[in-house]
């Protein structure tokens, strides 16, 4: 079970980073499932790009699809850091690109 905070780093030049502001990050966890490394080079082959990796495991944190107006899929659980007064980042960042893309 993976359970708690881990730190990500963030890709330059990506979504994630605009939204965060920052280099690195630290999010939380709760669940029994990674990404096979294994098939990393293959996802990037097909435009999905890991722009958030765990820097002492090397594990994939964060995926981006290439050319999409905002794609991005999370290992860890953005909605635990989130209220109603202090939306998370990358709820913010969704909101304002989807606003974006509507006009």
């Amino acid at each position: 079970m993976r359970l708690g905070g881990y730190a990500c780093s963030l890709e330059k030049d990506s979504l994630v980073k605009q939204a965060y502001q920052t280099d690195m990050v630290r999010e939380r966890h709760r669940h029994r499932y990674e990404f096979n490394n294994q098939y990393l080079d293959s996802f990037k082959e097909h435009g999905m790009i890991p722009t958030g990796i765990n820097p002492e495991s090397g594990l994939v944190e964060i995926m981006e699809q290439q050319g999409h107006p905002w794609f991005v899929g999370t290992q860890f659980h953005p909605e635990y850091r989130s209220t109603a007064l202090n939306p998370h980042p990358l709820f913010v960042a969704f909101i304002k690109a989807a606003i974006t893309y509507s006009k």
